[in-house]
């Protein structure tokens, strides 16, 4: 349903003051209080001058206001506007509406109110209303993937604000996001990394910098530093080892298993994952434990294991029931089509990763780069030959720009076979060799981490 944003949504009195002039407001007070014009009157306000106020001829003078509202009981800015309420505390009470809008999801006009909002603010000097107006403004912006908007408007939010990386830990989560969708993963780092030392310069609190360090993992692994990525994640683990909050040590095995994964280390993956899965089994947080389940069916499906990945997305969607996110759906289609390849069922394989190819068309190049793979797969394995040729180059493509480096080469080797087997001997070599090119890129990485 629609919500239409307006000046009666701050107004105390919804109704009769509503809608009101001052003259029906006046009149109304005045009747009810059993008051003639002439008993209402005051020194300098007669009762002629109140029949013209309520006639709707004549505006009253703010002393005549306060005069007559001190008769009636009510305060000047009541009888003036039919709320009690200041400009400021009015801003504040519609700001507060619009923010538990954007919470809801109920976006519907919200924007145009938020920046009506935010003129306001700026003409008042409010400086508190014009951050908060900002900042969801750029929620919105995130939730349409305007991710430069969203970078602009949190920037503005912030400048000339004292730098408080715990107190503004959503916000810069948020500018950071904003910054990596707008393809700059550097600037999201950078400001992790800021925060993360200002954290630290405070004394240090271990929840607030393991989500900044989880955080800059994501940022440093989108740049292809996944060595680095890890690092962090792993000093902020050493940081928090005599934590008793689960969901803190939760976000940094999950941070681990990943770059694991990515890497090939997949037997260091599964170890960390499964430390997630058990702290998350202990908390009955069903929502959480379902995505680490699905984390691990990725992992196991890399060690070749359908059974026990078959068992982990079963339980994931059983968890997840009718309550899975796009992103949710597009990991566990992904990976069922994997599965179907383990189990070569061509003709499954080939729908699922078509499924999963919608799913992540548009916002997710990366993700679209491995359904794409998957598919090339069940081309090649159905005898697809032309088919599984374009597919595997797109795919290439995709995971190379989304420095996917392992998935890229892995992609390659796989379209070189295919490639070799059907006599392009020369082509087999040139892709062959992109492979062997791309492994090197991901090699100097793996080369530095412990297993």
């Amino acid at each position: 349903m629609a919500t239409d944003y307006n000046s009666r949504d701050v107004q105390t009195d919804i109704s009769p003051a509503a809608g009101e002039t001052i003259g029906e407001r006046l009149k109304r007070l005045r009747l009810d209080r059993g008051f003639s014009q002439r008993e209402l009157a005051a020194p300098g306000v007669s009762y002629a001058y109140i029949s013209r106020i309520e006639a709707g001829t004549r505006t009253p003078s703010v002393k005549a206001l306060r005069r007559l509202a001190a008769k009636l009981g009510v305060s000047a800015d009541y009888l003036e506007t039919g709320s009690d309420l200041d400009a400021a505390a009015a801003r504040e009470l519609r700001l507060s509406n619009l923010e538990l809008s954007v919470r809801l999801g109920e976006t519907e006009g919200v924007e145009q109110a938020l920046r009506s909002a935010l003129d306001e603010a700026l003409t008042a000097g409010d400086r508190n209303a014009v951050l908060r107006a900002r900042v969801s403004l750029a929620s919105l912006a995130l939730e349409r993937d305007a991710f430069a908007d969203a970078a602009t408007l949190l920037e503005a939010a912030v400048a000339g604000e004292a730098f408080s990386a715990i107190d503004r830990f959503d916000i810069f989560a948020n500018l950071g996001r904003a910054y990596a969708g707008s393809g700059h993963p550097d600037r999201a780092a950078e400001l992790f990394e800021e925060c993360i030392t200002a954290v630290e310069e405070l004394g240090g609190d271990p929840s607030v910098e393991a989500r900044y360090a989880t955080l800059l993992s994501y940022a440093l692994t989108d740049m292809g530093e996944i060595a680095r990525a890890e690092e962090v994640v792993r000093h902020a683990l050493d940081r928090t080892k005599d934590t008793s909050d689960p969901y803190m040590r939760v976000r940094l095995y999950w941070s681990i298993a990943r770059l694991a994964h990515a890497e090939g280390r997949d037997s260091v993956a599964l170890t960390n994952v499964r430390k997630a899965i058990a702290l998350l089994q202990a908390t009955d947080d069903t929502f959480h434990l379902a995505r680490a389940h699905i984390l691990a069916a990725g992992i196991t499906l890399g060690r070749e294991n359908p059974n026990e990945a078959e068992n982990h997305l079963v339980v994931a969607e059983n968890l997840l029931g009718t309550s899975a996110t796009p992103q949710d759906t597009l990991y566990i289609t992904q990976s069922r089509a994997r599965l179907a390849l383990l189990r070569h069922e061509d003709e499954s394989a080939a729908r699922l990763a078509r499924e999963a190819l919608e799913l992540s068309r548009t916002s997710l190049p990366a993700e679209e780069g491995i359904a794409l793979y998957a598919l090339a797969d069940a081309l090649a394995m159905a005898g697809d030959v032309t088919g599984a040729d374009t597919a595997y180059g797109q795919a290439v493509e995709l995971l190379e720009g989304g420095s996917r480096w392992r998935d890229a080469s892995a992609a390659c080797r796989a379209w070189g076979r295919l490639l070799r087997e059907n006599g392009r001997e020369t082509q087999a070599l040139d892709v062959l060799d992109k492979a062997a090119e791309l492994g090197m890129r991901a090699a100097p990485e793996a080369a530095h981490l412990k297993s």
